[in-house]
């Protein structure tokens, strides 16, 4: 079965900077093992039909059929070294809580607010009301306000590679299948942090406060949640599977983001143009792709 179509963008905090009693619960999950990247995808897919294949169905993964937490529920974090991160992060290790249960409540909340109440009433037995309260009480658990990871299924958000250093990325050409197959990029909090500010001005001056300055205004809002000395991830995840040996080795698609932001402050209209047009062609097509199954 192919992994989830899923990108993400994920912070890796050092387990110092964490407070209790999120740190313990780290902890105990580092000596059972921490997962791997390549895993990720199957685990929260593994998780989350559980919770929908159970007798009553839960509403989140990780929880009692009447809401509360359940006392064995699994608890998911991945880690990376500093050495691995270019700039200054750290001390390691670095950790990334998955936060399925508050991210899968959110995503709910999400799911109320675009789908009709025929759909609604068909994929989940809940009263709206009761999924808002729920996810408002799982997303109050959280220690610092905010989940360590962001998802995107069938594409990235283009505003999200204005966070990391083009010739950042790590590239491994796999069999489609293979899960180690993958793309992504990593980047000091600091870098990401500055990098992002840069590109929500530029872009806020050139373009106005919505569509692409919406989405770096309210990356950099989550990214705040977070201590100074963390990494952050972007990760095509699944994505991989879509996307042939040759188009992987040419995407230029951090190169090209990068270069609007410079060419919008430069006020070059036609350079964002060809810039976009390429991104189009690139991320129309796995658009498509989704729509016609």
């Amino acid at each position: 079965m192919p992994r989830p179509f899923v990108a993400y963008l994920r912070v890796y905090e050092p387990l110092s900077a964490l407070d209790a009693p999120l740190a313990d619960q780290v902890r105990k999950a580092l000596e059972n093992g921490a997962l791997s990247r390549a895993d990720v995808g199957e685990r929260e897919r593994e998780l989350w039909l559980r919770s929908q294949l159970a007798r009553p169905r839960r509403l989140l993964p990780g929880e009692r059929s009447d809401g509360r937490v359940s006392p064995d529920a699994p608890f998911d974090v991945m880690t990376i070294s500093p050495a691995e991160v270019p700039g200054e992060v750290g001390p390691g290790p670095l950790v990334c809580p998955l936060d399925l249960r508050a991210r899968s409540a959110a995503a709910l909340v999400g799911f109320l607010a675009t789908s009709t109440g025929p759909l609604q009433d068909e994929a989940v037995a809940v009263e709206p009301e009761e999924i808002r309260a729920r996810a408002s009480s799982v997303m109050a658990e959280l220690t610092g306000g905010a989940v360590h990871v962001i998802s995107t299924t069938w594409t990235v958000p283009l505003p999200w590679f204005a966070l990391v250093e083009p010739a950042s990325r790590r590239v491994v050409l796999a069999p489609k299948d293979d899960p180690e197959r993958q793309v992504s990029w990593r980047v000091s909090m600091a870098d990401a942090l500055e990098r992002v500010a840069r590109a929500h001005g530029v872009v806020s001056r050139s373009l106005g406060e919505g569509g692409p300055a919406k989405v770096l205004a309210d990356t950099k809002r989550w990214l705040d949640h977070f201590s100074s000395d963390s990494a952050v991830e972007l990760d095509y995840g699944g994505l991989v599977q879509l996307i042939d040996d040759k188009d992987l080795l040419e995407d230029s698609s951090a190169t090209d983001v990068n270069a609007i932001v410079d060419a919008l402050e430069a006020g070059d209209a036609e350079e964002v143009a060809l810039r976009y047009e390429r991104l189009r062609e690139f991320w129309g097509e796995l658009a498509s792709r989704e729509r016609h199954g």
